[in-house]
């Protein structure tokens, strides 16, 4: 293979339990995001944005629909003669089967890859965040420093900073030492779970960080840390924009809301840093005579007949006449019937809402037989695939997936033109 300076390694296996039934049968880097992307499309995004022409994208938990999306990488630019995209699960090797056990070892494991495109330096990057960055730009600024491990971080609220990893750094931006989800945390520079590492550095670190038998071969956990009682050179690298780690259900409802309420802070328009993505051929969409909309973000194939406000419209949605959306995220294929009210939700991909259900954090009569605590802010959530029957009410900070279809057979069914999706738990 040819030789790359620098290569970036995307690790897209996590489960997303937080993101409850939405990630039930998909990789959370495929959950769709904003009228026409998923969330893999950022980091992906970025990459060909920053001249990075060799991407690894470590894949793990229900890696079936992600593959299918990313393909060959053509959608962003990566399918290269020299380089390109590829999707690297766990595989049989001549030691055995085993699966990532970690961030760290998921990278262990692909030593072989990377040491095929013989860099200087490597890129890992989480496949969960909503962000536009520009990686040669770290890159230029860990090379200045001639630092062995460059970190990105962010300022965060205070009131925030004990649920993240907290970087205390001199004055030279070095970092001291490294605090995982402090109670009383020193400063507020919050890991943005981006790295830049020298690669012959990290490669060595690894190899020891697996003979560890006391280590989780995490990164944030256990690489990071060794590496700065070690005494190697890792510096933070300050970020200033936009940046969303959308691991819950209110992280992801409130990063879509951010689209339409704070649209200049991540600028989907700016052409100078295009975010792709694929998308199947639809006809443009269509709002009906009587339909009535503000502030939305709509995409191809959707019909909007009804009345929708301050909400994200996917591909191939239909919202009938009657209906009245507010404050929501309707993924692609999902439907919303006549008369149905739908205020705080997300709704999974080829949901049909039929007519008169009411899901509003106003329902005073809806069943509580769904709340759940991945559920806050009075935000309720509807599983990909179902039927919500009609005139179902249905109380805020609830989650309704597949396994209610046996449980709650009045309230929700499955949508036999939803694939994909075996029987399992809610």
């Amino acid at each position: 293979m040819a030789r790359q300076e620098m290569i970036a390694m995307i690790l897209a296996g996590g489960q997303g339990s937080r993101l409850g039934v939405l990630t039930d049968y998909i990789a959370k880097p495929a959950v769709p995001f904003g009228s026409r992307y998923r969330i893999i499309d950022f980091p992906l995004s970025n990459c060909t944005n920053s001249g990075i022409e060799t991407v690894g994208v470590l894949t793990q938990y229900q890696p079936l629909e992600l593959n299918s999306y990313i393909g060959n990488g053509h959608s962003w630019d990566l399918d290269r003669n020299n380089g390109g995209t590829f999707i690297l699960p766990p595989f049989l090797s001549q030691e055995g089967n085993e699966w990532y056990k970690g961030t760290a070892n998921a990278i262990y494991q692909n030593i072989p890859f990377i040491d095929g495109f013989r860099p200087a330096y490597v890129l890992i990057l989480s496949g969960d965040h909503i962000y536009k960055m520009d990686y040669a730009r770290m890159a230029a600024a860990h090379m200045e420093m001639k630092a062995e491990a460059t970190i990105a971080v962010i300022e965060v609220p205070w009131s925030e900073a004990s649920r993240f990893g907290i970087m205390n750094t001199d004055e030279n931006g070095r970092v001291l030492d490294f605090e995982e989800k402090p109670a009383e945390p020193k400063n507020n520079l919050a890991s943005m779970g981006v790295y830049c590492f020298s690669w012959e550095v990290l490669r060595q670190v690894l190899i020891e960080d697996e003979k560890d038998p006391n280590s989780k071969n995490d990164f944030g956990g256990d690489v990071i840390p060794k590496m700065i009682e070690g005494d190697y050179r890792v510096y933070a690298y300050n970020f200033g924009d936009y940046w969303k780690d959308v691991g819950t259900i209110v992280s992801l409802w409130e990063s879509n809301m951010d689209l339409l309420t704070k649209p200049d802070e991540i600028n989907l328009r700016d052409l100078s840093w295009p975010i792709y993505s694929k998308n199947p051929q639809r006809p443009s969409h269509y709002l009906g005579p009587h339909a009535r909309v503000s502030n939305i973000a709509v995409t191809d194939g959707a019909e909007i007949l009804g009345e929708v406000r301050n909400s994200i419209v996917g591909y191939n949605v239909t919202v009938a006449e009657g209906a009245v959306v507010k404050d929501s995220l309707l993924m692609p294929g999902s439907r919303v019937g006549e008369g149905a009210e739908l205020t705080r939700c997300i709704v999974g991909m080829n949901t049909v809402i039929e007519p008169d259900v009411r899901a509003t954090p106003q329902v005073k009569d809806g069943t509580e037989d769904f709340l759940n605590p991945l559920c806050q802010d009075h935000i309720t959530v509807f599983a990909p695939g179902l039927i919500i029957r009609r005139g179902s009410a249905i109380a805020g900070n609830s989650m309704i997936g597949p396994a209610h279809s046996r449980s709650h057979p009045h309230i929700a069914g499955l949508n036999p033109d939803h694939v994909g999706r075996e029987m399992g738990p809610c």
